[in-house]
């Protein structure tokens, strides 16, 4: 796709209107967001991806809006898998309801400048190195079979645990026992301590690190394009706030997820290695966009159908079990 300097700051400088307007109009104030709200907004966001992606088609044709669908699809799956963590996050420090959707709106901008970031490095290597795609295809097959292994031992809890840069700034960086507002350090008895709220935050934004080494090159699977890597994993991201209200309590019902998003992982894995083989020049088929779209879509169709039903079931076993 080409893409002018022109297009790349209109479209940065839209992005950066839309996350300033979401915090002034939703997030400036503290206050506990009713689904209603989480609804409106996780609607507009959804439907500026949709015009984003009519957008696309009217400039620049049918495949880089397949790509941007698909990578955003991609993208917004995995984020409501991260959402489980957030949840474990918010729960392990107590966070106020009222100050949960500004933990939130920091760790959105976290993970959206990390994301700038990874995938400059990512297009970078791309264009440098062709091997990089057996790389990313074997992390991504790799990273599938590690989300079953989690998912059949309770991963989200070990993945949280296992933030060892969290750890480190508790250690050399003391915090207050309580939180003082929205405040990130205060000072007492003469030393400037952090607060639960900083401590929340980093381990938000210390998450978003691992859940790039993810999604990143899953995204790159389906479309090389920086510009539609880039906006597709903004788009994905500026609505998780909302979505983290909205469907909270419905994650929990979720119990295939995990399998699901492995599936899709792996899937994606072995496009990279045949794109890869193709770009070496071995004749082997490669899988079109169209066909991983509807793939990713029935993927999640029915994880999210199997899901529902195992819920319901184990309800209705929970409930006869009490009555029995």
């Amino acid at each position: 796709m080409d893409v002018s300097a022109g297009l790349w700051a209109g479209t940065i400088g839209v992005l950066v209107a839309l996350i300033v307007a979401d915090f002034f109009i939703g997030g400036r104030k503290p206050h506990e967001v009713s689904i209603r709200e989480a609804g409106t907004w996780t609607a507009v966001w959804v439907v500026l991806a949709l015009l984003f992606g009519g957008f696309l088609w009217w400039h620049s044709g049918a495949q880089p809006a397949g790509e941007f669908f698909a990578g955003y699809v991609t993208e917004k799956s995995l984020s409501v898998d991260n959402l489980f963590v957030f949840i474990l996050i918010m729960s392990k420090f107590a966070v106020p309801a009222i100050h949960q959707q500004r933990v939130l709106m920091v760790g959105v901008i976290i993970a959206l400048m990390l994301r700038a970031v990874f995938i400059a490095a990512g297009a970078a290597l791309i264009t440098t190195f062709s091997w990089v795609f057996y790389l990313f295809g074997a992390f991504l097959i790799w990273t599938a079979w590690k989300l079953v292994k989690d998912a059949r031992a309770g991963g989200e809890e070990t993945e949280f645990e296992g933030n060892r840069l969290l750890r480190t700034v508790e250690r050399f960086f003391p915090s207050t026992d309580r939180y003082h507002g929205s405040r990130l350090v205060v000072r007492e008895h003469g030393r400037r301590l952090m607060t639960p709220m900083l401590v929340v935050m980093l381990a938000i934004g210390s998450a978003d690190i691992l859940f790039a080494l993810d999604s990143i090159p899953a995204i790159f699977g389906l479309t090389q394009d920086p510009y539609i890597v880039l906006t597709a994993n903004a788009f994905a991201l500026m609505g998780l706030r909302q979505l983290y209200f909205l469907i909270g309590g419905l994650l929990k019902k979720l119990v295939h997820l995990s399998y699901g998003l492995s599936v899709i992982l792996g899937f994606i894995g072995v496009k990279l290695v045949l794109h890869a083989l193709h770009e070496s020049g071995v004749h082997v088929p490669e899988i079109g966009i169209p066909f991983s779209l509807g793939f990713i879509g029935l993927v999640l169709a029915v994880t999210t159908t199997t899901s529902l039903i195992a819920s319901r079931r184990a309800a209705r076993e929970g409930l006869a079990e009490a009555n029995g």
